[in-house]
């Protein structure tokens, strides 16, 4: 038997922080080791620049993106649910009906992908007012930076090279991203506020704030925000671990596409305006989508509970 006090959900918070920060730190000093194994030289100010990184050294850039993401995110929730194995289950992995949320996660991405076009582009104009200019040239030079090494990557050619951008930049994301956020912190911003609505919005606005792409924001909150509600709705958090993988696999796949067709990756960003009636379009199909999304977790999940009866 193993009974012990569950843990409060401020101390399963402290312990999750705790444990990012370390192993932050832990990753960290582990890619400069790498970095000077495979350099013969520490050269600090190289590994704190993942732009010139990229330009200077591209598999040292794979190192530095999926290692940090690791040790920032898997491995924290990883420890966290070892930790609390027999209080929570963070990644719960309920089979039924897993195939049909698939394939409707994929459906509902699709349909809504109009819509969040356009969402983008009102994010990308948003202006703030004049006595904040200097938070937005901030604000845009992070925007900046981030495009830039997303298009450092992003934009190549060659097979292999395809497949590790989809590792790096769809498959680890998905998976970290994912057990760290939808796993471990909504849950326990559950317990905290013993609602799941607040849950689903607080883990996504922190989602979207730690990439720190203030000119996407709020896309990337509303990705949040379709993740969250799947988890609850599946309890299985391959759900949204495949949809955040779709996600991203489309956008990488679509840069290789571009590039190979010799266009840039401005032309990728620059986003056309449809007809209303697209936008209109896409808002209905997402919706129905998704409504049917959640009949179909009702109905799952009556019958998971009646069996166990």
């Amino acid at each position: 038997m193993h009974e012990s006090k569950p843990h409060s959900p401020w101390l399963s918070l402290i312990t999750l922080l705790g444990l990012t920060f370390f192993g932050a730190i832990a990753s960290q000093l582990i890619l400069i080791l790498a970095f000077t194994l495979i350099t013969g030289k520490l050269d600090l100010a190289s590994l704190a620049s993942p732009i010139l990184l990229a330009e200077n050294n591209r598999p040292m850039l794979y190192l530095l993106l999926g290692g940090s993401s690791l040790g920032t995110f898997l491995f924290p929730a990883l420890l966290l649910q070892r930790i609390e194995r027999f209080q929570y289950q963070y990644f719960p992995q309920r089979k039924a009906g897993l195939t049909a949320f698939l394939g409707l996660s994929f459906l509902f991405l699709m349909a809504f992908s109009p819509l969040m076009e356009l969402i983008s582009l009102w994010n990308m104009d948003m202006k703030l007012p004049g006595s904040m200019e200097g938070v937005e040239t901030w604000m845009r030079t992070q925007e900046d930076a981030m495009g830039n090494l997303t298009k450092s990557l992003v934009m190549t050619d060659g097979f292999g090279n395809l497949m590790t951008n989809l590792l790096v930049m769809a498959v680890i994301p998905a998976i970290v991203e994912e057990f760290f956020f939808r796993g471990a912190l909504q849950n326990i911003c559950f317990r905290l506020f013993n609602n799941q609505h607040a849950a689903i919005w607080l883990t996504a606005i922190i989602f979207s704030a730690i990439h720190v792409q203030f000119f996407g924001f709020f896309p990337r909150m509303i990705l949040g925000l379709v993740f969250g509600y799947a988890f609850v709705w599946t309890k299985n958090i391959w759900v949204p671990v495949f949809a955040h993988f779709v996600n991203n696999a489309t956008v990488t796949i679509m840069a290789f596409i571009f590039h190979a067709q010799g266009k840039t990756f401005e032309d990728l960003q620059r986003t056309e305006a449809y007809s209303p009636i697209i936008y209109l379009s896409s808002f209905i199909l997402a919706l129905l989508i998704g409504y049917y999304f959640y009949k179909k977790s009702l109905a799952v999940n009556h019958s998971y509970e009646s069996e166990l009866d």
